[in-house]
Order: structure tokens, then C-alpha cells, then sequence
């Protein structure tokens, strides 16, 4: 039986976390989901809402515990290099009031939703990503970095039409690990690596990151 953990989530009404919390309830986990007023309904059944403001630390802060794990989910919704701008004013801001956070109240775990890299396409979220990551390292906090590409669900499914594409690459060398590091992975794999990593703490200090193939394994180990 797996203990029960101490989880704060931002970003805890948004794609991930409306779907990551029940699982997480449903597991024995207590979780508290940081979240706007004007949000507030939204969060998930057994969660403890708390009303804040996740570009800021000290409101970050005040709903941190040291025993948590903080589940940061903070992200622009449907990337598109149109978005420089919030990438930098919403992702960077957000992830960088958390590790000052989880710094602060001497928080033992951060699992952080990156991105696959390198990769030949938007460039300005993934430099904003890779600035999220370095944040964490320099931070000394123990984390766990899931590095998706694209995850395939509820209204995210048009990549489906590039399987065969995929399929066809795999079979040239010169571009296999590529396409395993850009590969799809669904939203229950990304479910399960989220679970796991909440799960399983690395040691103090450790940086854990799970690429794709990482990803998709979970939800075979998640038990």
C-alpha cells in the first residue's frame, strides 16, 4: 500500500489538473489545489481548494506545507508560437514563484511538466520550459521533470493523423531517437507518470527527469 502523500497543485483547474486530482483523492493522496475565486467551482471532488494567485510566492507560500509534494501545472493552454509573450508572463512567472516557494517553506518534492528538447519547432516555449527546469536544479529541491511532446485527449487528438508518419520514421535510423523523444503519449500516461512521481519522492537533492518512453511505461507501473 502506497502512503499517502501531502500534494498542493497549481494550475489545479486547469487540462492535467482537473483529471490528475481525482486519481490522486482516489489513491488515499490529501490534496489541496491552489486556484483563482473566480475557479474556485471548478476544482475537483476531494480536493481542499485555496484561494491564490500562483505568480506569486509569498500566495504560493502560504498554501505550502513542508511534508508537501507540490504538483505544479501552471501553463498556457494551447501553445502556439503566438504566445511568446504569456509563455514568459504565465509559465516562467508561475514556476518561478514556485521554486521560490517550495524554497522558502522547505518543501521536499517538486514534479514539473516540461516539454520534450531539443526539438525543431517553438522554440519560445521551449527555451521558457528549459528556464523552468534550470530553476528547479539551481533551487536544491528533489523534483521529478516529465518531459511530454504532445499528449493526445479530450480535444487534443488531431496528432492521431500523424501516426503513420511516425511509424515510417521509426524505421530510419537517423531519425529513431528523435522520434522517441517527440513522440505522443495519451492523457492516462500522463496521468500514471504524474501518480508515480508523486508516489515515489528521488532523495533529497535528486532531479529526476522522464522522457517519453519514460511516460509512456507508467501506466503500466502505476499500480
Amino acid at each position: 500500500m502506497t502512503p499517502s502523500r501531502d500534494v498542493l497543485v497549481t494550475g489545479a483547474t486547469g487540462y492535467m489538473g482537473i483529471r490528475v486530482i481525482p486519481t490522486l483523492v482516489a489513491r488515499g493522496h490529501r490534496v489541496r489545489a491552489l486556484t483563482r475565486e473566480a475557479s474556485r467551482g471548478r476544482v475537483p471532488a476531494g480536493a481542499e481548494a485555496i484561494v491564490g494567485n500562483a505568480l506569486d510566492a509569498a500566495s504560493i507560500a502560504t498554501a505550502l506545507r513542508p511534508e508537501d509534494t507540490l504538483l505544479h501545472l501552471v501553463g498556457t493552454p494551447h501553445p502556439s508560437p503566438a504566445k511568446a509573450k504569456e509563455f514568459v508572463d504565465v509559465d516562467l512567472q508561475s514556476v518561478r514563484a514556485a521554486v521560490e516557494a517550495a524554497r522558502a517553506t522547505g518543501v521536499s518534492h517538486i514534479v514539473y511538466v516540461s516539454v520534450a528538447q531539443p526539438a525543431p519547432m517553438m522554440r519560445a516555449f521551449l527555451e521558457v520550459r528549459a528556464e523552468g527546469e534550470r530553476l528547479i536544479r539551481e533551487s536544491g529541491v528533489a523534483a521529478t521533470i516529465l518531459r511530454p511532446w504532445y499528449v493526445l485527449g479530450p480535444g487534443h487528438r488531431w496528432p492521431y493523423a500523424l501516426l503513420p508518419l511516425y511509424a515510417a520514421m521509426r524505421l530510419v535510423p537517423g531519425f529513431r531517437d528523435g522520434v522517441e523523444r517527440l513522440g505522443l503519449v495519451t492523457i492516462r500516461q500522463m496521468l500514471a507518470a504524474m501518480v508515480n512521481a508523486v508516489e515515489s519522492s528521488p532523495r533529497a537533492g535528486e532531479i529526476r527527469v522522464l522522457a517519453v518512453p519514460d511516460i509512456r511505461a507508467s501506466e503500466k507501473a502505476l499500480r
